[in-house]
């Protein structure tokens, strides 16, 4: 087998026309991190920095066939996965990722956007909790999102999201990072979890409209991380807080772009530009 000293990324999502959120953003933050990115798509989406105004789902054949097509090409060393809309399309990824076991997957349960709109629905919600979080090595949760994978009310404060890491870890993924920047607090607390232990990463809160696609940013980044991570001993706990750090300075740096009328992109090539 011929060594590779440059990760392959594969990101499995929805697509997003004003590029600072899903496909796209994935495929920023991947390049940003020194990985090659590869993806599938599974949805087309019509949304700028204002909202969304149209979802059309991509068919699980071709979802299929795009996974299949790429996997039997490519070895993937790490994957992130997105937006997925139904159970057919769960099951059709999980299928084709346990056949061709890539080192990490990691899970963003895209369920809504930073507008609010809604993008998937209950059965699809169900697919992502039961199919796809057991596959994954890292979650990445935030508020509202695992309160739906969970069937709980919204946590309000530090001690109910402390609460609810043990019902999340109880689904499967071994790591996890329940995001806590839906509190009304002056911080951005989050809670990591590692087989048999939790711990808080604080970041401050930035006075920044600049939100859109920041969940994906993260995900992305931390697939990006682990996949540089040797094979022997890997940091699992390094790789979530050097990607926390990332997005931290692609927000601060976020104000040198000028993207659309609403909420903006994190500046995913802010050490580059």
């Amino acid at each position: 087998m011929v060594s590779r000293s440059i990760p392959n990324a594969l990101t499995i999502a929805g697509s997003d026309p004003s590029g600072g959120a899903g496909l796209q953003a994935d495929i920023k933050t991947f390049s940003a991190l020194g990985v090659y990115a590869t993806n599938v798509i599974t949805a087309v989406i019509a949304q700028n920095t204002r909202g969304v105004v149209a979802v059309e789902p991509v068919s699980v054949g071709l979802i299929r066939t795009q996974l299949d097509n790429l996997l039997d090409d490519v070895e993937i060393d790490t994957v992130k996965i997105g937006m997925v809309a139904s159970r057919e399309v769960a099951q059709a990824i999980a299928a084709a990722l346990a056949r061709r076991r890539p080192r990490w997957i990691v899970l963003d349960p895209v369920m809504v956007a930073k507008s609010g709109d809604r993008l998937v629905d209950d059965e699809g919600l169900r697919a992502v909790r039961d199919i796809l979080v057991p596959l994954a090595d890292v979650i990445t949760p935030n508020l509202p999102e695992a309160a739906a994978l969970l069937g709980t009310e919204v946590p309000r404060d530090l001690a109910a999201m402390e609460a609810m890491v043990g019902d999340l870890a109880a689904l499967g993924a071994p790591y996890g990072l329940l995001k806590g920047g839906h509190l009304p607090l002056d911080r951005c607390p989050d809670l990591l979890w590692v087989p048999n232990a939790t711990r808080w990463l604080d970041a401050p809160r930035l006075r920044t409209r600049n939100l859109h696609g920041a969940g994906c940013a993260l995900s992305s980044a931390i697939a990006a991380h682990l996949a540089h991570l040797p094979p022997t001993h890997p940091d699992v706990e390094q790789a979530i807080g050097d990607a926390k750090q990332w997005l931290l300075q692609a927000l601060e740096a976020s104000d040198r772009l000028t993207v659309g009328q609403g909420k903006g992109p994190p500046n995913h090539f802010h050490a580059w530009w």
